[in-house]
């Protein structure tokens, strides 16, 4: 009589996405200290934050980083920021075609872009429009970023326009931040939800719903970062999966390197997990 021989369960598909570290992760240390550690522990690439170090705003500076560290750099962060301002001109248009311009020469598939600010009047009218029309001329993907209402005691300021929830406005595709759902206290699944195949890009980081824009290693807050990371492993997602964390808090460059393998562990794990529960019958 011969023996059965049962069929091994299918393997979990290899999840396409890339674990990057972004620059701003290291702050107060520098851009050069992100690619140092991203390639000591093992990320897949960088997102450079352009913003007041002049190595971040310096193309053939980053060039050599990446080449020396044989890291590479998966997207461009334009200066977006209040503290850049004046980083790659005042003009927010001009800010956007230089971004672009770094992302193609340096290789990058991605160019993360805030909504503007309530009080940039024109640059806000015409922002949705703005954004279809750059990214019909390029490659590089715009990503708009979800950001929140700034709040202070019980008072609460819209201070992005068009919208503060991008998914509200029609966009090619969308950055989330799980420390900004946190931020805004919305339902962050649900706007990855609207987001849809449109959601290109991510930042994760973790939040408890402060007003505070926390960037909490993963793990640490409220958010749904595990099951975020678990369904991509049986998506069609493609973006990368960039570490946005604050670590200035840190006491040492030892315990600040240790909250980045912290968070590239976490990714890894549940980026990997598939659900193996037995379908239903």
């Amino acid at each position: 009589m011969g023996t059965l021989s049962s069929v091994p369960p299918p393997h979990p598909p290899t999840p396409k996405a890339k674990v990057a570290l972004s620059t701003a992760s290291v702050y107060p240390e520098t851009t050069a200290t992100a690619f140092e550690i991203a390639a000591r522990l093992g990320y897949d690439g960088v997102e450079v934050m352009v913003w007041t170090d002049p190595v971040s705003q310096d193309i053939d500076a980053l060039r050599r980083l990446s080449d020396d560290h044989q890291v590479p750099i998966l997207a461009i962060h334009a200066p977006c920021l209040l503290i850049t301002q004046r980083v790659w001109s005042t003009d927010p248009w001009t800010k956007l075609q230089r971004a672009q311009s770094a992302a193609e020469k340096l290789g990058a598939s991605t160019v993360v872009v805030h909504p503007p600010f309530r009080w940039q009047r024109a640059y806000s009218r015409d922002f949705v429009s703005g954004i279809w029309r750059m990214a019909d001329e390029t490659d590089v993907r715009f990503a708009v970023e979800n950001m929140y209402p700034w709040r202070y005691r019980d008072r609460e300021m819209l201070a992005y326009a068009p919208e503060w929830d991008v998914t509200k406005d029609d966009y090619r595709h969308f950055t989330v931040d799980l420390s900004h759902t946190a931020t805004a206290r919305t339902d962050a699944t649900a706007m990855i939800d609207r987001m849809g195949d449109r959601l290109a890009h991510i930042h994760l980081a973790d939040g408890n719903g402060s007003a505070k824009d926390e960037h909490l290693v993963p793990g640490r807050g409220t958010q749904p970062c595990a099951e975020l990371l678990r369904g991509l492993a049986t998506s069609s997602f493609d973006g990368h999966i960039v570490i946005e964390v604050n670590t200035r808090r840190a006491m040492s460059s030892a315990e600040r390197e240790a909250d980045l393998a912290e968070a590239l562990a976490f990714t890894r794990l549940h980026l990997s997990a598939a659900d193996t529960r037995a379908p239903r019958r």
